[in-house]
């Protein structure tokens, strides 16, 4: 890029320094940029050469150009080329798209990173890799902190929390792949930039001494068209090195044109040259002031802009001011077009904080009045994670206040996180002391379960069953166990208790016995594969081994064992579960429609309305301690165990409603018979 008159002259204050100095000022820093047009040195000030008037005016147009602020729009252009000029790969950065990044979760933000480590060049992604780094940090640490919180809250110390997170694996893998490839790149490339560097200062060397060889000026000027090939084919540089290489390179250029005065028709040719090709670059550059995509204007102007510095020499020195005045004016008015259009974006990202404002606010009116119940705080549970949610979506925040809006954020969500975490802490301890009551009463249901003074203790043993309903839940860790030993201590009691009251029920027996018989009748039964003949020889059995009535109750599951090999049965003829279920009940409805017992039909009511209520509550229990594993995988075992139970819930209530309604059908056919007989009556 063809800097104006006083930029490109910038350079001309080092124009007596050896090629050692210019060598020393390069490399010696990688960091900052060397101003070869600062390092004029005292000793050669009084040395007399034909361009020293140009070098004054060039200090006098420095001086006047750092005092001038509109140099930004040259400057920006300037380091961007710089980048780009170290490899052409360099220049896709500016056509891949940057996502908005803080709007995505830490899952999404991995798969983005694999996607530019897979298929996009290291060099081209720094910035976006930069940027999806620093938001997957963010949220990992937000994440982190509410863990370590939830861990403490729990008894746990700090000092031994640990989290093994899959996200945070998966993204170190891939930015340490992403470090690997760029590490590798950088240290190819850096010993061709160098090596690139040193050849354009020996050309740099070269043209400095054309002028004090005393040859024909064909000759001189045909090597100067040599060297200018070399250059043109020297290869990239480092960044930090370009704009002053390719200043001074520039500046020595013009010193030779003009010592080509003695020989004019050659220089004014190439001047001529080079200030059409200048005027056609100003033409595209005006005309950009009309192209609708920003960007795509912006990085066609950077291209202007390189031509002009490494493509074009030049111009007549009359010129030189008018036409670079010209393609700067049109570079500043991209620029200004620039600085609207960020300008209008901070107004959006000054909105996009008003909202956050407002996530933050209600985050914290919610933090403020966290509830005290399980149900009540699952429900803000959800509505804080929603409100997460909307604050990461709600866009950029203005810069200035980025961290501190974050900050407040983050100690919102952990305030409520906090009085929640109290709460089932508090809940843990109550929890602990339920235990500690059920513990007491299965020690007394144990001591009670061989107890053979019958009238005191079965209605202790129903006592203790009431109590152990009124306690509450205990550690999920404990809940099994404890309810299996206590249900095992009561059953061990009753079925002692009903196996003495067998005596008393020896028609329960003679049902017994004749439910044996159906049971051996049934095991020998074999499908016909007549779907219709099968159906209703099994409803023959339904029918049989209800009309036998009652057993006694320590053999009881013979009932289990005749519904067992009934519901293989259905099953191999193709009906599901709840089809058999409904099936077996349709043949008690029956005997409940030829009783017409109108208090035994209310008795069946009355039982299937409290079953529907107890599978009911059952689902909302499970349902409650599902939300418990939000956070959790489905791959949890706990979880999957969770919804398995929940499912099977479901599937018993739609079971127990079809019940529900044939009842309903039954009382119904009921009351419209005796409401016929009642007019019929009245008709006689």
């Amino acid at each position: 890029m063809q800097e104006n008159d006083g930029k490109l002259q910038q350079a001309e204050g080092g124009i007596e320094e050896t090629s050692e100095n210019i060598k020393g000022q390069l490399e010696e820093s990688t960091q900052a940029e060397p101003k070869v047009s600062q390092e004029v040195t005292s000793e050669n000030e009084e040395e007399k050469k034909p361009e020293k008037e140009t070098v004054s005016e060039a200090k006098s147009d420095e001086k006047s150009t750092e005092k001038n602020d509109s140099d930004e729009h040259l400057d920006e252009i300037d380091e961007s080329n710089a980048e780009d000029a170290e490899d052409v790969e360099n220049e896709k950065r500016h056509t891949i798209p940057m996502l908005d990044y803080h709007s995505m979760s830490m899952e999404n933000l991995v798969g983005e990173l694999q996607r530019l480590v897979k298929n996009e060049k290291v060099q081209a992604i720094n910035k976006h890799v930069s940027a999806i780094k620093y938001e997957f940090d963010q949220k990992f640490q937000e994440f982190l902190d509410e863990k370590k919180e939830e861990f403490v809250s729990k008894g746990g110390n700090e000092i031994d929390f640990r989290y093994n997170s899959v996200a945070k694996r998966q993204f170190n893998e891939v930015y340490s792949d992403f470090r690997e490839k760029r590490d590798q790149y950088y240290k190819q490339l850096d010993q061709s930039l160098k090596t690139n560097l040193q050849k354009r200062l020996d050309i740099i060397e070269e043209l400095k001494g054309l002028i004090d060889i005393e040859e024909d000026i064909n000759t001189t000027y045909n090597n100067f068209k040599d060297l200018q090939n070399r250059w043109k084919n020297a290869g990239p540089i480092p960044r930090t090195n370009y704009n002053d290489v390719w200043r001074t390179y520039h500046h020595h250029m013009e010193i030779f044109y003009d010592f080509l005065h003695l020989n004019r028709e050659l220089r004014d040719l190439d001047f001529k040259h080079n200030l059409e090709e200048k005027q056609k670059l100003v033409e595209r550059a005006e005309a950009l002031a009309n192209e609708p995509d920003l960007g795509k204007a912006f990085r066609e102007l950077q291209t202007l802009h390189k031509i002009w510095k490494e493509d074009i020499g030049p111009v007549a020195k009359e010129h030189r001011e008018e036409i670079w005045e010209k393609f700067s004016t049109a570079t500043k008015a991209m620029h200004h077009r620039r600085q609207e259009h960020f300008q209008e974006l901070e107004k959006v990202y000054e909105k996009n904080l008003e909202k956050k404002q407002e996530i933050i606010a209600a985050i914290a009116k919610i933090a403020g009045s966290v509830a005290d119940n399980h149900r009540g705080i699952q429900q803000q549970i959800k509505e804080v994670e929603a409100l997460r949610e909307s604050f990461f979506k709600a866009g950029r925040v203005p810069q200035k206040v980025n961290e501190d809006t974050w900050s407040q954020f983050k100690e919102t969500v952990r305030k409520f996180n906090r009085t929640k975490n109290a709460f089932y802490k508090n809940q843990k301890k109550e929890q602990q002391q339920n235990l500690e009551k059920k513990k007491e009463l299965l020690e007394l249901a144990v001591s009670l379960k061989d107890s053979e003074d019958w009238d005191e203790v079965t209605p202790q043993m129903k006592g203790i069953q009431r109590d152990w309903k009124k306690i509450g839940h205990v550690p999920r860790k404990y809940s099994d166990k404890i309810w299996k030993e206590f249900k095992d201590a009561c059953n061990h009691y009753f079925d002692r208790l009903h196996s003495e009251k067998n005596e008393a029920h020896k028609e329960e027996f003679e049902n017994f016995k004749k439910k044996s018989e159906c049971l051996d009748r049934l095991k020998k039964f074999q499908l016909s594969g007549d779907k219709k003949k099968d159906l209703e020889d099994l409803k023959a059995f339904l029918a049989e081994w209800k009309q036998y009535g009652r057993i006694p109750y320590n053999k009881k599951h013979i009932n289990s064992k005749f519904n067992k090999i009934v519901d293989a049965l259905f099953k191999k003829m193709g009906i599901v579960k709840q089809q058999s279920e409904l099936l077996k009940y349709g043949n008690k409805v029956q005997e409940l429609a030829k009783t017409e017992d109108n208090y035994a039909i209310g008795n069946e009511r009355v039982f299937v309305k409290r079953k529907i209520d107890e599978v009911k509550s059952d689902i909302r229990q499970l349902e409650n301690n599902l939300q418990f594993f939000s956070g959790n995988s489905e791959d949890n075992p706990l979880v999957k165990e969770v919804i398995n139970k929940l499912d099977k819930q479901k599937e018993a209530l739609q079971t127990w409603k079809e019940k529900m309604k044939k009842l309903n059908i039954l009382e119904h056919k009921l009351n419209k018979e005796t409401e016929e007989e009642e007019n019929n009556n009245e008709g006689e």
